[in-house]
């Protein structure tokens, strides 16, 4: 198992543009290749077209205000307001085209990375806080759709622009080009270092909002204990110091940016200043080239060479994070799935319930194993308890039966099978576990019992619950069956959700069934209704329970005291009692 990330840990380093991660996205891309092909030709027009616009200034300045030809006025205003009509068309094309296949970019990254979470492992999700795991899949994401809808076709249609802007330019005037050259290079050095310095901030803050992140998905997913411990004023102080480190990072980021504004403006004006005097000299030398047209027509193109320049130094810094973010989004999707069917893996059919536990060995952590050497042999239809003081490993045996976990060395069988061998969806299928602390879905109540069956009838899952005694709670609600569950079951009592998971496992009808602390939150009166439900629903079937209760266990075929990286004593209630032992102890505590 990885070093669990926490949030207070920071997550994202400062890295440089990573070309391979932009490299990635091709195949994502190449789908939609005639689109971007398309958006390509109509950039070349849409920057011919708002080029042109400058050249019948010119003309106007040059030609029709001397010869005072009004009717000429009126035709190149007429064909200036075309112009302008095909740019804001184009325009707007582009735009509908790169944001409409952006987002179907976006959507088939997202699509990937959610369908990775259903197939990675636990030890994925225990190593990561679930805000950083959130952040990936919304915030990480949302960046990149912004990107791939805005910035990449604005990219393009700036480099495209600057290419064609220079080639007119020099169509018209060297010496001037290279005047606003010498005015773009040392404004693009500034600004590209002013970004640089940005980047390096906003890496940091992006390591803030995650940290941040993480933190209000821990509070919030632990709202009831928080209040319970007093831990209110605590928590909210702890809210304000990564709070504040949020924003105190995203406020330099603010001051750095407010500089890029006067970077341009003096880099402007005097580019303005040069090329104004570099024209009057010409003039004065005699060359018949430079008019006032010219330079009419070369200020409006320095702005088209400035503006764009600056927004790709901006573009630029927006790679480094989308690069990072890429990195992230790609680490869980290139996270290897080890918990998988094979190939030729079994289907596990008509399965008797017979399990073996051969020679196991089991760490969560590398070099600190939880299990050693550990055996053990359940007969079908044979209920097993397992007890023990907490960490031994209860639930890790459980957890290697369902492959939540896969054992370092041994094997673990159903009915002979080694369940590494099974297809994943028959072992699931076959092996139900009711966990200590069910999860109840937003929906309805019949939607919850039918979560594992979604081809089950209403009459099955109300058959189902009232097999469990289910039915008993299910009917006190307003709408009974159909009424709204809230987000986690919110407003059912713990006992009223166990209930109902408990119909739904009886609905999978599953061949081995675990019980893993199951009825630990559920009153006295509906515990006495479970365990008459249970004598009917684990007859037939292998059952293993881990449990605190002893009214729980006491009546299993064997009970297993679990210490010390194995088995330390089993044994039915009887005889684990005449020992007086360790589970002797552990009843006297009970």
């Amino acid at each position: 198992m990885a070093q669990r990330n926490t949030y207070f840990q920071d997550e994202i380093i400062e890295k440089k543009i990573d070309i391979k991660q932009l490299g990635r996205t091709l195949k994502y891309v190449l789908p939609f290749k005639h689109i971007f092909m398309l958006v390509g030709f109509l950039m070349l027009i849409g920057t011919a077209v708002a080029l042109i616009s400058p050249l019948l200034i010119k003309h106007i300045v040059n030609v029709v205000v001397p010869d005072e030809d009004y009717k000429m006025l009126a035709v190149v205003i007429l064909g200036m307001g075309v112009l302008a009509g095909i740019e804001i068309a184009i325009t707007y094309f582009q735009h509908t085209l790169m944001g409409q296949t952006g987002h179907s970019i976006i959507a088939n990254i997202r699509k990937e990375i959610f369908y990775k979470l259903q197939e990675l492992p636990f030890d994925y999700f225990d190593s990561r806080p679930n805000g950083k795991i959130t952040v990936r899949v919304t915030s990480y994401i949302d960046e990149l759709a912004n990107f791939f809808t805005n910035y990449v076709l604005l990219f393009l249609i700036y480099i495209i622009r600057i290419v064609v802007v220079t080639f007119f330019m020099l169509g018209m005037s060297v010496p001037l080009t290279g005047i606003v050259f010498a005015v773009v290079v040392p404004l693009m050095a500034s600004v590209c270092l002013l970004r640089y310095k940005i980047r390096k901030r906003y890496a940091k803050n992006r390591a803030m909002n995650s940290n941040r992140t993480a933190f209000l998905v821990e509070s919030i997913m632990g709202e009831k204990i928080v209040k319970n411990y007093n831990r209110v004023q605590l928590n909210q102080d702890i809210h304000k110091e990564v709070n504040d480190n949020a924003i105190g990072t995203f406020w330099k980021i603010v001051l750095l940016n407010e500089f890029n504004g006067p970077i341009v403006e003096i880099f402007w004006n005097l580019g303005t200043l040069l090329l104004y005097g570099a024209a009057l000299g010409l003039i004065l030398a005699g060359n018949s080239a430079i008019d006032a047209g010219v330079v009419i027509v070369f200020t409006t193109y320095m702005g088209h060479f400035n503006g764009p320049l600056t927004q790709i130094a901006v573009i630029i810094q927006q790679l480094s994070s989308v690069t990072a973010n890429l990195e992230q989004v790609f680490d869980t999707i290139d996270t290897p799935v080890e918990i998988k069917s094979e190939e030729a893996a079994i289907e596990l059919k008509n399965v008797k319930g017979d399990v073996d536990f051969d020679d196991v060995t089991f760490a969560y952590e590398e070099g600190v194993n939880i299990l050693e050497h550990f055996d053990l042999h359940v007969k079908s239809g044979e209920t097993v308890a397992l007890v023990g003081p907490t960490g031994a490993g209860k639930t890790t045996v459980i957890s290697m039966l369902t492959r939540f976990y896969d054992v370092q060395e041994g094997k673990v069988k159903i009915d002979g099978v080694d369940v590494k061998e099974a297809k994943l969806d028959s072992l699931r299928k076959e092996v139900g576990v009711l966990m200590q602390d069910p999860f109840i879905f937003k929906g309805t109540v019949m939607d919850n019992i039918r979560y594992g069956r979604p081809d089950a009838t209403d009459e099955e899952c109300i058959a189902a619950a009232k097999y469990i005694f289910a039915d008993k709670c299910i009917d006190k609600l307003k709408d009974g069956y159909y009424h709204q569950l809230d987000e986690r079951g919110n407003g059912l009592s713990e006992g009223e959700k166990q209930m109902i998971s408990f119909a739904r496992i009886v609905l999978k009808n599953p061949s081995v069934i675990i019980l893993d602390e199951a009825t630990s939150s559920i009153d006295t009166e509906t515990e006495n209704l479970i365990q008459q439900a249970l004598e009917v629903l684990l007859k037939g079937k292998t059952a293993f329970i881990v449990a605190h209760r002893l009214s729980t266990i006491r009546n299993a075929d064997r009970i297993l005291y679990i210490a010390n990286k194995g088995i330390a004593e089993q044994g039915n209630h009887k005889e684990l009692m005449e020992l007086k032992g360790l589970y002797y102890k552990l009843n006297y505590s009970i």
